[in-house]
């Protein structure tokens, strides 16, 4: 079966997306042909009643249990490193259980309980942990491959040279290396050195490096956040200040003119500009109602002509 370029993020799964929805949201991105979903063993802390993570896990388990035979349709993609120790947001991210082998080995196994699964077909290390070397937490992970209750290994929000780093360790011990990134990306591009609202994470952004990186070594490429949570579309929702300058009003003038052309919505070309690229990135969906998700699989699947993703391409 052909992987449909785009993941769904089932972040908010279990906490401000009820159940039914969330049900209704993953039954209908299978019935598109969607294969992978998106979550971590945190998600969504912030938002719970409890103050810790696992409600979209739990959700996505039960999910799994009440379709028969849906696992062998879909690939789950799961994150371990970011989830809080005690109920206090003040005192996260201090808190997180971090990527030593012991947090990782207790995460992943709390992670496969709640899915309900015996294997995850993608492991990831959600956020750098610079208290423990990076060469045990890819020790640890590779170990997890040689267990089988892993298939992959990718590492989200982490900066290049300590993803080569991580590499290099896999490899030297015959071990299985980290083989997917995953970051924030979308057509628009901050200010250097400029965060956006709401990004903790201080090597979330994509660059050209981290690109080039993946690139060099044959490495996937997930991005979260592509449509600036429905800013290219929705005019209740601006455009974060960050990305407030002259390429950026150059590029929504070059993007309206191709979504005018195309008769689409900008953000679906956004997501058609990220998925058909020469370097393809996996965009990751967080929507919370069946018709965006409708949209974002259209978008995917648009074809731009030469012409139309060089303009694109061309401002900048």
């Amino acid at each position: 079966m052909t992987t449909i370029p785009l993941a769904l993020g089932a972040m908010m799964f279990g906490t401000t997306i009820d159940e039914d929805t969330s049900f209704a949201l993953l039954d209908r991105f299978v019935e598109r042909g969607g294969r992978w979903i998106d979550t971590a063993d945190c998600y969504s802390f912030w938002a719970s009643d409890s103050g810790f993570g696992g409600s979209s896990e739990a959700v996505l388990g039960r999910w799994l249990a009440a379709r028969p035979g849906v696992r062998d349709r879909v690939l789950i993609s799961t994150k371990v490193g970011a989830e809080p120790t005690v109920a206090d947001p003040d005192a996260w991210p201090a808190s997180r259980e971090g990527l030593s082998e012991r947090a990782i080995r207790d995460a992943v196994s709390g992670s496969l309980d709640r899915l309900g699964i015996d294997r995850i077909d993608l492991l990831w290390a959600h956020m750098e942990d610079r208290r423990v070397p990076i060469e045990e937490t890819a020790a640890t992970f590779s170990a997890l491959v040689d267990a089988g209750v892993v298939d992959r290994l990718g590492a989200s929000n982490h900066p290049a040279w300590r993803m080569e780093r991580a590499r290099a360790h896999a490899v030297a011990i015959g071990g299985t290396p980290f083989s997917a990134l995953q970051l924030s990306r979308s057509y628009l591009a901050p200010r250097p050195g400029a965060v956006p609202e709401g990004q903790n994470h201080r090597f979330g952004m994509m660059s050209d490096e981290q690109v080039d990186f993946a690139v060099e070594n044959g490495m996937d490429l997930w991005a979260y956040t592509p449509l600036l949570s429905g800013a290219y579309d929705n005019p209740a929702k601006q455009v974060d200040a960050v990305y407030d300058h002259p390429a950026s009003t150059a590029r929504l003038d070059a993007l309206r003119e191709v979504a005018e052309e195309l008769g689409v919505a900008r953000g679906q070309v956004v997501l058609a500009w990220l998925a058909g690229g020469e370097t393809p990135i996996l965009p990751i969906l967080g929507g919370s109602r069946v018709e965006q998700l409708d949209a974002a699989l259209d978008g995917v699947e648009l074809t731009l002509d030469g012409e139309q993703r060089a303009r694109l391409d061309a401002v900048a």
